[in-house]
């Protein structure tokens, strides 16, 4: 950024006292909840949001200087849940996103199918890949695909379940047309997601652990007084797997 486009530095003094403003209202709001999901405190968490990005911008332009505030994008949360306080019905949605990784698995699984289907006739549907989709997901549970996918051919991707609350059952057919149209995020009363960013993260933040106590082995190593017996300490365990993440949830 040029000079002449650059923040006063009295811009980001009143960037900065626009944070502490928000943040002494979000501790307000918090004070006075009226529940888990009070409006005001969602109103006052993104005030302070906003308050503490823009300072983090202007601090940058000025300065070249960052916070260490991350801040949760618009996507990252769900709107307040102003749904029913004792629901009598839901609906659950679920997304999962597959990669036909073998298409001939995935036939010869179909192929299966119809073998043992003897009131099959005509053309065969297992001749394609989406021909052989339609059999399996036909004849499987998509819970039952989930756990056993690579017997199918598939490979996960992510996925998401959302449950929604009602004020009552819908009528028999009554969305079908368009089942997933007018899904209102302010009913959600809770999702859960599972995607490989979740992996990478987890791996990233365990690499960064890993070159720490790496740095620490070596400081220990190199150390005549850090160790009384004049020998270095053993490498640390590395046999431990992370478990794969599960992410959710609603905003504040």
């Amino acid at each position: 950024m040029s000079d002449a486009a650059q923040p006063t530095a009295a811009e980001v003094r009143a960037a900065a006292e626009a944070v502490k403003t928000a943040l002494d209202r979000h501790l307000a709001a918090v004070e006075r909840r009226s529940g888990e999901d009070d409006p005001a405190v969602y109103d006052a968490f993104n005030q302070l949001a906003a308050a503490a990005e823009a300072y983090d911008e202007l601090l940058y332009d000025r300065y070249d200087e960052v916070t260490p505030f991350e801040i949760p994008g618009a996507d990252d949360s769900l709107p307040p849940y102003t749904g029913p306080e004792e629901p009598s019905a839901l609906s659950v949605l679920i997304r999962r996103d597959y990669a036909v990784a073998e298409p001939q698995r995935l036939m010869a699984q179909a192929r299966r199918v119809e073998a043992a289907d003897e009131e099959g006739e005509g053309v065969a549907a297992s001749g394609t890949v989406h021909g052989a989709l339609g059999l399996l997901f036909g004849e499987f549970e998509p819970d039952e695909i989930a756990s056993r996918h690579k017997e199918f051919g598939l490979e996960e991707g992510d996925s998401t379940l959302w449950v929604t609350a009602a004020e009552e059952t819908a009528e028999p057919g009554e969305w079908l047309e368009a089942p997933f149209e007018q899904v209102d995020p302010q009913r959600v009363v809770c999702r859960f997601d599972v995607s490989a960013v979740f992996d990478d993260e987890f791996d990233d933040d365990l690499d960064a652990d890993e070159e720490d106590l790496d740095a620490d082995e070596e400081d220990l190593d190199t150390d005549p007084e850090g160790d009384l017996d004049g020998e270095p300490e053993p490498d640390p365990d590395e046999d431990g797997e992370p478990a794969r993440l599960g992410a959710d949830r609603r905003g504040p």
